[in-house]
């Protein structure tokens, strides 16, 4: 499985840029999932619902099934954020991993730069940026730079990067 990265500073546009690329790459014949690194805590099921009891009760997963999507909450407790391979290794294999998010993983990524947030670029410390997207003209960028609107040259840098071919998929993989 094929994984490619999207990083940048907070309020840069990396969650707008998955949003719309994603559709780009799906429309394009690639199976896409996604990983979104958050720094802080976050519930996916709600208070007083039977899944959230059964967390406070102490299960160590819980696995929610509906006819329409299922999901797995596993409680890491006092453990070590889990790194980013053993999450790979967890998701079900697709054409391309999107990754937004973990900025220091060494999986290749664009970076999202808007000048106006005042953050410097990350890609000349940052060997594993190989493309930059951003809002502005940028000078002396030492990778490739696309218009953060350039959707469809965006996604062909990410098909050409990964090696990405289409080809037909048996069983929804």
């Amino acid at each position: 499985m094929k994984t490619f990265g999207i990083v940048g500073w907070r309020n840069s546009g990396k969650t707008t840029l998955m949003v719309t690329l994603l559709p780009e790459l799906i429309k394009r014949g690639f199976l896409v999932s996604t990983v979104k690194h958050t720094h802080h805590k976050f519930e996916i099921d709600k208070p007083g619902k039977d899944s959230h009891r059964h967390r406070l009760a102490g299960a160590k997963e819980v696995l929610i099934a509906s006819s329409g999507r299922w999901a797995l909450i596993h409680e890491l407790g006092d453990d070590p954020e889990e790194d980013m391979e053993a999450l790979i290794a967890r998701m079900t294999p697709v054409d391309l991993l999107l990754i937004e998010g973990y900025k220091n993983h060494r999986h290749a990524k664009m970076e999202v730069h808007r000048p106006a947030i005042g953050k410097p670029l990350m890609c000349p410390d940052d060997a594993s940026i190989v493309a930059v997207a951003s809002d502005e003209i940028l000078a002396d960028v030492p990778v490739p730079l696309f218009d953060l609107n350039d959707i469809a040259g965006i996604a062909d840098f990410i098909a050409d990067h990964c090696q990405l071919a289409v080809e037909p998929h048996v069983g929804g993989t």
